[in-house]
């Protein structure tokens, strides 16, 4: 009986059967070779907000060391001929168990932006959390993906009514989960943006749920305390980066010559980080939807208690991907002790430092329910746009099957501690971006 073809083996064959006509893969499959080619495709200063991570970019390194120091050991002579990567999640079943991290200022590696990865997303079945820090709306995502899973990541920001207004939006266009994101309260020491004095909101980028959002238009009206004395310099940049603000603000020219473009990058600053965020606001989050609700950024055992004990009905066990603060755990480490905490009771997804389908596979083999994806696809959306996009969810899927197959399993199910061993000793290989 002839066996169906495999994931792993399908995309393989599509790219080496493509190679005989001399056409080579939209984007690098290799990882490394992929982030060297999103650099060259990349503005510096996109370049440097999206590869860089806080202070001296110990916690990035920590979070590849972590999986270097997991290898997988194989069973022989089993039957692995069909192989099952479809998991469950809050009721939906799942291709396989990836989904696209909330990314910010999309707008940076590509025009087409949240729009041209929501298209890929949805093509691929593979869930996209929209970003709180989005190029584009929401709702216009929503629309290009049809009745394809979507999530949204959420900021708490000082505007309780703006955080509930984002919360009311993210259901209306069929997100099927809140993911609260607790790590960014506080603006992370991140010492490649500060040399290079670049930050992307305040050239109007990544403010598209906000200039969207009817409760932030309407407090543009309303006066904004500066948050320091200082103001910029009256030289060329600063005009083109008011420019930009004037460019980026949606709207009629009227609305985008009549001082709300500056005004909506002050208000956000303004109202953007909310330092004094603690367990006690959850239960106003918890009451304002019926949505599943997930803590990303735990990594603490008593803070993954914590979230149960507070209603939350999932974590991703998260570091940012480093970019926030220096010298933390890398997010493998803390994966198993989280695990343990929760007994099982909520999923616990995983996010930081995925690079390709054995990482995936390595996370799931330590419990995580499924894992999130983050600037691989920034990389190839940089690089190769939609089709960039989609490529590097098919690589990555198709490389989860050939590890799943090779190490002698046939589902998700199987796949346990007992698949891995824990390297002790040896050094482990400088940071890939």
């Amino acid at each position: 009986m002839t066996q169906p073809p495999s994931l792993g083996r399908t995309r393989q064959i599509e790219i080496l059967i493509s190679g005989v006509g001399g056409r080579l893969p939209a984007v690098p499959v290799e990882p490394r070779r992929l982030a060297a080619e999103a650099e060259r495709a990349l503005s510096a200063e996109a370049w440097t907000y999206v590869a860089g991570s806080a202070g001296t970019e110990e916690t990035a390194d920590a979070n590849r060391a972590a999986f270097e120091r997991w290898q997988i050991v194989p069973r022989m002579l089993r039957d692995v001929s069909q192989r099952d990567l479809s998991v469950e999640l809050f009721g939906e079943r799942l291709p396989a168990p990836l989904l696209l991290a909330p990314i910010a200022v999309l707008g940076m590696a590509h025009r087409q932006a949240d729009l041209a990865v929501a298209r890929a997303a949805a093509a691929e079945g593979v869930p996209m959390i929209f970003s709180n820090q989005a190029s584009v709306p929401m709702e216009d995502c929503a629309r290009v993906m049809g009745e394809a899973p979507r999530w949204f990541q959420l900021y708490w920001s000082t505007s309780d009514e703006l955080v509930a207004s984002f919360v009311e939006r993210a259901e209306r266009c069929g997100c099927g989960a809140i993911v609260l994101t607790l790590d960014t309260t506080m603006m992370g020491w991140r010492a490649r943006d500060l040399d290079i004095a670049y930050l992307p909101f305040i050239h109007g980028q990544g403010l598209a749920q906000y200039t969207s959002d009817p409760v932030f238009r309407k407090s543009l009206d309303e006066p904004v305390e500066a948050l320091t004395g200082v103001r910029p310099p009256r030289t060329p940049a600063s005009v083109l980066a008011l420019l930009e603000q004037i460019y980026r603000y949606p709207g009629t020219w009227a609305e985008k010559l009549s001082g709300k473009p500056l005004a909506a990058v002050q208000r956000f600053l303004a109202t953007y980080m909310r330092p004094s965020l603690s367990w006690d606001h959850l239960a106003w989050l918890r009451e304002r939807t019926k949505l599943p609700i997930l803590l990303k950024g735990i990594l603490h055992p008593e803070d993954a208690k914590m979230a149960i004990g507070h209603g939350m009905d999932g974590i991703v066990v998260s570091n940012h991907g480093g970019r926030q603060l220096d010298g933390e755990i890398g997010a493998l480490d803390a994966l198993p002790g989280v695990l343990a905490a929760v007994e099982g009771k909520v999923p616990v997804l995983f996010d930081s430092g995925i690079r390709g389908g054995a990482d995936v596979f390595k996370a799931l083999a330590l419990g995580a329910t499924a894992v999130c994806l983050g600037r691989p696809y920034v990389y190839a959306l940089a690089v190769g746009g939609e089709r960039g996009v989609r490529e590097v969810i098919k690589n990555v899927v198709a490389e989860l099957d050939v590890t799943l197959g090779l190490a002698g399993l046939t589902s998700l199910a199987e796949i346990g501690p007992e698949a891995l061993v824990e390297r002790r000793t040896g050094s482990t290989s400088p940071r890939g971006e």
